[in-house]
């Protein structure tokens, strides 16, 4: 058998499952994008290997992996990961939407790259990853909180444009500028997955606050694409239909999760009062 005395990069399909289930296990709240799509990947007919690149120790343990789709997406990387990581991707050039996860493996990948990749769009090195494991408190809960629900299929073309205006102000650009396809498809998956909460207005039916499952594997979800109508915020109708989505989540998976950009001081307290903390933080680069 042949002995590795160095730390080595594997390349998708030699990363073995098991010690990567393991991995994805020690990170769960942290690695649940990742873990969500390598599930979607071994569920999927058509066998093909997860794009996630693994880093093996001379002990061979799996000490690292890194997600590399649309996005680059790391679980953990030590130092010698990252050199080994970017040193994998400077060679395969820029063709990324974003990089983001912990943020120290993160901002570790983007300090190797930056000089050999175009600018990014933005950089938000600081965004803090909640988690809680519990219903929020009876008081967090109201009589809007009962009107949160999850949204059908039906109500696609009005859940639509509140998920574009959700990501324009989230990212700077509209969806529909590139890929309007396939944020389409996302969208309507996850209304069919029942993934999509809603709060919508008696009246015409339109939709006053939405919030995803973006993630979800084992006994973790990822709460994204939160969004409150402009003409309704300041109505303290966040912190409710929030803690009305953590109790709809929770009839999935135990521990519901987010990540926040640390200038949303408004969102933080929101988060903070429906009885989220803190269990590490995030960084991304938008490319």
């Amino acid at each position: 058998m042949t002995r590795y005395r160095v730390t080595r990069l594997l390349v998708p399909g030699a990363v073995p499952q098991a010690q990567l289930d393991r991995l994805m296990a020690r990170h769960a709240v942290s690695s649940v994008f990742v873990a969500s799509h390598v599930d979607t990947v071994r569920a999927a007919r058509r066998r093909r290997p997860a794009p996630v690149l693994g880093i093996m120790s001379p002990a061979q343990e799996l000490v690292g992996a890194c997600w590399v789709g649309t996005n680059v997406v790391p679980i953990a990387l030590d130092e010698t990961g990252q050199d080994l990581v970017a040193d994998h991707l400077a060679r395969g050039g820029s063709r990324y939407a974003s990089l983001f996860g912990p943020a120290e493996p993160v901002m570790g990948l983007w300090n190797r790259l930056k000089t050999s990749w175009p600018l990014p769009f933005d950089v938000r090195p600081d965004q803090p990853l909640l988690a809680m494991d519990t219903d929020p408190a009876s008081e967090q809960f109201s009589a809007v909180s009962d009107r949160v629900r999850w949204a059908e299929v039906s109500e696609f073309s009005r859940v639509l444009p509140a998920a574009a205006a959700m990501f324009e102000e989230e990212v700077g650009y509209s969806p529909f500028v590139d890929g309007a396809q396939s944020y389409r498809k996302r969208v309507e998956q996850l209304l069919r997955d029942r993934r999509t909460a809603v709060l919508t207005d008696d009246t015409d039916g339109k939709v006053i606050f939405k919030a995803d499952i973006g993630a979800m594997s084992g006994q973790v979800c990822q709460i994204q694409g939160v969004w409150v109508h402009p003409a309704y915020r300041g109505r303290g109708l966040a912190a409710p239909c929030m803690a009305a989505v953590v109790a709809l989540a929770r009839t999935y998976v135990p521990v519901v999760s987010l990540y926040v950009n640390s200038y949303n001081r408004p969102a933080l307290a929101t988060y903070r009062k429906v009885g989220f903390e803190r269990s590490g933080t995030f960084a991304t680069v938008l490319l």
